[in-house]
């Protein structure tokens, strides 16, 4: 696995935090128990509960060590510290449709932040790619699965 550092809000730092002490404090023992109480059910090679138990036990532990490695590797950008109007990592872009006049806000994050319906985008998104580096005015074409899509740039903040 690679050593990279990847760019990551506050927020999204946070949210992996309180994800791994969940799986680890909450979801951890509840699995071990549940192994513990299927176990009591007798023949283990025909009891469904004991192997639904431990395949839950395996994807748990997984991601716990996905959570740690991406927190071990995440380099935390504080936006509300970012300025200026050109579009960089942690930038809030409002973009005008140039076909539909149909607006739009995004946030450029992480990876493991995205959430096109909460308006925030990956840095890796083909929509990240074709904003960063400009700026307020300027017009972008985006190419997405879907097809081609142009918009103009109307504001670039950081929150």
């Amino acid at each position: 696995m690679s050593m990279d550092k990847f760019p990551m809000t506050a927020g999204g730092y946070s949210a992996l935090e309180e994800e791994l002490k969940r799986r680890q404090q909450v979801e951890r023992p509840r699995i071990i128990q549940a192994i513990a109480e299927a176990r009591t059910h007798g023949d283990l090679s025909e009891n469904a509960e004991y192997h639904a138990a431990k395949e839950a036990q395996g994807l748990n532990e997984g991601r716990i060590v996905e959570l740690e490695d991406r927190l071990s590797r995440a380099e935390v950008i504080d936006v509300s510290k970012l300025s200026g109007n050109t579009i960089k990592f942690g930038a809030t872009v409002t973009l005008v449709d140039e076909d539909t006049d149909e607006k739009k806000t995004y946030q450029i994050v992480g990876e493991s932040e995205a959430d096109v319906k909460a308006g925030r985008v990956s840095i890796t998104s083909p929509t990240a790619r074709a904003l960063i580096g400009k700026k307020t005015g300027d017009s972008v074409e985006v190419h997405t699965p879907g097809g081609g899509k142009s918009y103009e740039i109307l504001n670039v903040a950081f929150q």
